[in-house]
């Protein structure tokens, strides 16, 4: 285990007593981990403000997934089918919203997902809370972009073909963003340096879904060529876990899948976190750099409290009344 990673999630990441002790998913506990980590990538003059509030940064980094249950525009701004757009879509696809709105039309761009430009509008949003020192949309926006970056950076959220549907490897999704991480994570190194400015964002959320569609091959092609080699009771297995046995991939196949990869899910893991440290500091930067240590006296109103609290309740809703989502996403 590599010692510099075990220190920092044991000192700077104590396990919340509602998160899986040992789960490291992307949709859950992963979305958490990686806005928890870019705080420990911003300068001191950032810093303060962040670590003050990192608390709230982790617990909801997963409310836009939260939201895709009650919001019907939310899901597309997760993912970007490029394999839709024809062959080497993700070089030639433009890099501006109103450029692809002219080509593609905004219906579908909608239909098949808008995380790249998605990003950008929430970049701007936090630019405007950072330059009105709106402490409770700077919070909000900030653990909202870090999850949509960590997203960006899936390779299977940038396909059609999300869940290996279409190439009878079904289950894929959840096996790569959380079976693999769960089991092999704490011996990921995730320090990745400081965070610096961005002269771009536009084209830094399009080289982060480009470097996530190129790995996507990778993904599918190894667990087709691995499976080929396991008898069906070898590549899965059975778990128990809060008294419930379910059907899992094994520990052998996991393992084997995982060498192939060579490193793929850790590197990925480790450009989430890394860009979501960048897109703070620029948005702070290009808002002209305020002070924030007036704000971490400011403290809260109880209207804002009362906000904070709206919020949470409006994301905990009945299973009957969920807008029904892509199947592999929590």
């Amino acid at each position: 285990m590599r010692l510099k990673s075990l220190i920092l999630l044991f000192l700077l990441f104590p396990i919340s007593a509602h998160a899986p002790q040992k789960e490291l998913r992307w949709g859950f506990f992963g979305h958490q981990l990686i806005n928890r980590l870019a705080v420990f990538t911003l300068p001191p003059e950032m810093f303060g403000f962040y670590k003050h509030h990192i608390r709230y940064l982790t617990e909801n980094a997963v409310n836009p997934d939260k939201r895709r249950y009650i919001v019907k525009t939310e899901a597309p701004c997760h993912y970007i089918d490029l394999d839709i757009y024809g062959d080497s879509a993700v070089y030639k696809m433009p890099r501006y919203w109103k450029k692809a709105v002219e080509k593609y039309t905004e219906d579908t761009l909608m239909t098949y997902g808008i995380v790249p430009w998605h990003i950008e509008k929430m970049k701007y949003r936090l630019v405007k809370a950072f330059a009105n020192q709106d402490v409770l949309n700077i919070l909000r926006l900030s653990a909202d972009l870090g999850h949509y970056i960590g997203d960006a950076n899936v390779p299977l959220h940038t396909t059609e073909n999300y869940n290996g549907q279409k190439t009878n490897q079904i289950g894929i999704h959840g096996f790569w963003e959380s079976r693999l991480p769960e089991l092999f994570s704490e011996n990921y190194d995730l320090f990745v340096g400081q965070a610096q400015f961005i002269p771009n964002t536009q084209l830094r959320a399009w080289e982060a879904v480009t470097n996530a569609h190129l790995a996507m091959d990778s993904v599918l092609r190894f667990e087709k060529l691995l499976t080929a080699q396991f008898d069906s009771d070898k590549k899965y297995g059975f778990e128990t876990r809060n008294r419930i046995t379910t059907k899992t991939y094994s520990y052998q196949f996991s393992s084997r899948y995982h060498d192939a990869l060579d490193g793929q899910v850790e590197r990925q893991m480790r450009r989430s976190i890394k860009m979501v440290g960048d897109f703070w500091l620029t948005c702070w930067v290009e808002a002209g750099q305020p002070d924030l240590s007036p704000m971490l006296k400011k403290g809260f109103q109880p209207a804002e409290l009362d906000s904070f609290k709206q919020e949470q309740d409006s994301l905990q809703i009945a299973d009957s009344v969920r807008i029904k989502s892509r199947e592999h996403e929590h």
